[in-house]
Parts: C-alpha cells; structure tokens; sequence
C-alpha cells in the first residue's frame, strides 16, 4: 500500500540537516603548512640517520665529521694480502669470498679468522664464479666485496696532520691513470707518514679494486681525496702555508734541497705517466724536482719517484 512505512523494505525518508559551509574548511586546506623541512630534518628520512651517525663518529673522535664522497658503486679488494689487511683495519667489508680448493696458508687462516670475529659473510664459490664475478683472474683464491670507496675532503687532510701536531705532507697526483700506479703511491704515501692523497675527479684512475690490491690494503690506512680542480687545490694548500713541489725530469731542484723543504709543511706533486707534470700544474708548483739518474735512463715510474722523494722526507723529518 503506497505510503505504508511498515511494510517490508520500505525505507523512511526525513529531512537533511543543515551542514555548516565548507569555505572555512577548504581554506584551511589550501593554507601553505611552510617550507618542505630538509631531508636530514626529517626524522624518517635515511639522510637524516646518515647525519646522526656521522656525529656520533665525530664525537667519538673528539673532532668534526669528515667531508666524504662515495664513489657510488660496490668495489671488489682483491688478493690475500689486500683483503687480510682491509679487515684489519675495520674497511666495512660486506663478504669475503674464498675460491673452492684454495691452498690454506697463514694468511687466509687469518681472513677468516677476522671476518669471524668482524662478524662478515664468509662464502665459498668456485674458482670461475670469483674470476667472472671480480673480472680479474689474480685474487689468489681470495677476494672480498666492499661498499663504494668513501673520498675524503682535501681540505681535510690539512685537518688531519694539525690534529697529529705534525707539519702537512700531502701527495697530489696530476692525472695518474694506471690504478696500479696509484695503488703503490698511496702505498708509499701511508709507509712514509704523509697525511693524505689527492687525485682529480676526471681523467685519472680512483680507487678501483686494481688500486686498493697494489696498495695492499694500506688505503685503509690514509685518507684519498678527489678534487674537481687540482690546480686550485694546490693554490688552497699553498694559502694554508704549503711549499708545492713538483717532481720532473726537468726541475732545478735536487733531492737534498727537496729534504730541507720537506722539515716544513710540503706537497709532493707526482706528474703522470709519460708526460710528467702538465703545464698549469707546473706553472703553480714553487719548486721542481729532479731525481739524478745514471746509465742514461730518462725517468722513473710516477710511482718509483714518489718513494724516492717521500724517503727522503721521511728522512729528513726523522
């Protein structure tokens, strides 16, 4: 029966309440709520962990967080002695790989010692796995994967010769591009105390997995830098005080000069392979060096030249 709310599935209509208006409402809505906070003031934002970590590390140092740039992708440190030392030195080691059948000597008894008790992965493959998967067939057996390198701050290498009470003793390298040249001076760089090595950015080998095998881990031990413009960064050292010393078949200085101005703050500037130091790189150096040689031989090794030179440093400074 039309009209009759009682019967089944009918429905009662009643009358709409007033609503408030919604101008108020939506211009609440469109206010601005400010400016977007950075991404290390947010507290769920992975930069803004990053920077608690990296004070907490400061404070523990005593000193101010250093100034590093990643090199963004994964590296393999390749070699017995190269991984053994990484790990003795706390390089944040993701895994060590060890190749199946690996004679066990001294030194890889050690790796997996310490990567037992560094608390890292510890894994068996086959010879051919290790070499497609490092690219490189001389791991000897052993090899382990590690994050991105971390450049230090050039700047910072003045600070970490100031908080050792030390005068500076920093190795710049003008577009070395063999990185096992670069291996071996920062090899010679760590033995003979110098305080940090700066290479450019562009056109010069980094710190590859082929670098830190011939470093044989001693790139734990000393701080890397990259700079965009090595000419401009020589300058900055030289403001802070320090005596630029290229080394070039054809400097006027001799090594027993380049000993007394090593007793002072100094930078040992290495040029490239082949063609030495290039022309505004030289130009900004205050001195040239040049090893002496004999038999006729026209230049060492950008590498060789490094040791020489940073001995007789090391010599003079003792």
């Amino acid at each position: 029966m039309a009209g009759n709310s009682q019967r089944k599935g009918s429905v009662r209509k009643t009358a709409k309440k007033p609503t408030a208006g919604s101008g108020g409402r939506v211009r609440r809505g469109l206010e601005g709520k400010g400016p977007t906070p950075k991404a290390k003031d947010r507290p769920y934002h992975k930069a803004h962990k990053n920077a608690e970590l990296a004070e907490r590390s400061a404070a523990k140092r005593g000193g101010k967080p250093q100034r590093k740039r990643s090199t963004g992708d994964a590296e393999w440190i390749i070699g017995r002695n190269a991984v053994v030392e990484a790990l003795r030195e706390g390089v944040p080691v993701n895994a060590v790989y060890v190749a199946e059948g690996t004679e066990r000597d001294g030194r890889l008894r050690e790796a997996f010692q310490l990567a037992a008790e560094l608390g890292v992965s510890l894994l068996e493959v086959t010879k051919p796995e290790l070499d497609r998967t490092t690219g490189f067939n001389g791991h000897q057996g052993l090899a382990a994967r590690v994050p991105a390198y971390s450049y230090a701050h050039a700047d910072d290498l003045l600070d970490r010769a100031s908080d050792a009470g030390e005068p500076p003793l920093i190795v710049v390298i003008d577009h070395v591009t063999d990185p096992r040249n670069l291996g071996a001076i920062v090899r010679s760089a760590a033995a003979f105390g110098a305080h940090g090595v700066v290479i450019p950015d562009r056109r010069a080998a980094g710190m590859t997995a082929a670098a830190w095998k011939t470093s044989a881990g001693a790139a734990a031990r000393i701080p890397v830098a990259q700079t965009v413009n090595l000419t401009r960064q020589i300058k900055a050292y030289q403001d802070a005080g320090c005596m630029a010393v290229g080394l070039d078949m054809g400097g006027t200085l001799s090594m027993g000069e380049l000993a007394d101005l090593g007793t002072g703050p100094v930078v040992v500037v290495v040029g490239a392979e082949g063609g030495g130091l290039s022309r505004l790189v030289a130009e900004t150096c205050d001195e040239v060096v040049s090893i002496p040689m004999v038999n006729s031989v026209e230049s060492l090794n950008a590498s060789v030249a490094a040791s020489v030179a940073l001995y007789a440093i090391a010599q003079a400074r003792a």
